[in-house]
């Protein structure tokens, strides 16, 4: 063969959200940090040409992420990793998460201990421990104790041409969300009702990160709202939540960040408090349970400790490979799959 790069991925999925994982081929990437390495992705040219090259077209698709599996750079950590996604690399990820420390220990990577394994993650939001429940061989279920969790501002408002004035809650998980109660848009969180989501969710984005810059107070390579989430609560009290993601769809599981910053605004407005646990449902109904396991501060402001568990399922391995001759090395994407926003791929998101 003539392949200039192969990169071998094992296919997970949280919940029914696709966290395929890079385990093999991965090239050293700049930075001491995982931070440092986040940035190089979302500054650097060759690190933008990598990630497009894994999760465009014709090697890649609309769903799902690539999971970049890193050395840890933190002594505590088993492994570490960076996030790749259609409009730049993305510091955190509970689903994700969930995908990687599945992959390490049904892998073989890191030992599989029954009944339970520890793995501890290195990311550029911080350590995420995860709690894996093992049995006969595989990772029957997750929990992470996630990175502080806060609320940057509740009940701030944006001016639109669709909905007239909407109100959401800008709140950080692991990357800064927009909540967004779903009643505010005139549709409901359902299956049949993800492209007019999406549609919505691309819109308020962008406005939000035109009119309200948010950087991290400790981590300036976390900037700017990366999901609109919208929200709801089920009949039988689950949190029904769809976290919409650029350039068009919307993510199949519950959402752990999403979740994390929301947990953060229940226990502002005195809704939650530690001990408490959650039920979070996503747009196909698969689920997460979220807990708040302390209360802490982030650069002086209070913060919470969340935690998200849930289920990881490999489903396949297949190796990528980059022919030196190929036109399309840094891929591409169309609007009849990818959305209305694909035409901006290749330019700031």
């Amino acid at each position: 063969m003539r392949w200039k790069r192969t990169i071998q991925l094992l296919d997970v999925h949280a919940e029914g959200e696709i966290g395929k994982v890079a385990i093999g081929g991965v090239p050293k990437i700049p930075g001491n940090t995982i931070a440092e390495q986040l940035h190089w992705f979302n500054t650097d040219p060759k690190g933008d040409a990598l990630r497009r090259m894994l999760v465009l077209e014709p090697r890649g698709a609309p769903i799902g992420s690539v999971n970049l599996l890193l050395p840890a750079k933190h002594p505590e950590a088993d492994a570490g990793f960076v996030i790749l996604q259609p409009d730049q690399a993305h510091a955190s990820s509970g689903s994700n998460s969930i995908c990687v420390a599945t992959a390490l220990l049904e892998a073989g990577i890191v030992e599989m201990k029954e009944p339970e394994t520890i793995v501890t993650l290195d990311t550029a939001a911080g350590l995420v421990r995860a709690t894996a429940t093992c049995r006969d061989g595989r990772c029957e279920k997750v929990k992470l104790t996630m990175v502080p969790s806060f609320v940057h501002e509740l009940d701030v408002t944006i001016d639109t041409p669709q909905w007239g004035r909407i109100t959401f809650d800008l709140c950080y998980g692991g990357i800064f969300y927009a909540l967004v109660d779903v009643g505010q848009i005139g549709t409901t969180i359902d299956k049949a009702n993800a492209r007019a989501l999406v549609d919505a969710g691309m819109i308020l984005k962008d406005l939000i990160n035109r009119t309200i810059p948010v950087v991290h107070p400790e981590i300036p390579a976390i900037s700017g709202v990366a999901y609109v989430m919208f929200r709801d609560i089920d009949p039988d009290g689950a949190i029904r939540t769809c976290t919409t993601m650029w350039p068009g769809r919307v993510d199949r599981s519950p959402c752990g960040t999403g979740n994390s910053a929301n947990l953060a605004t229940l226990h502002a407005r005195g809704k939650a408090k530690v001990g408490d646990i959650f039920t979070s449902r996503s747009i196909i109904g698969s689920e997460f349970e979220v807990g708040l396991s302390a209360v802490t501060e982030v650069a002086g402001r209070p913060a919470i400790i969340p935690t998200i568990a849930g289920r990881g399922f490999t489903f396949g391995l297949h190796q990528i490979a980059l022919d030196p001759f190929d036109p399309f090395e840094e891929g591409f994407a169309l609007t009849d799959v990818w959305g209305p926003s694909a035409g901006d791929i290749g330019k700031a998101p």
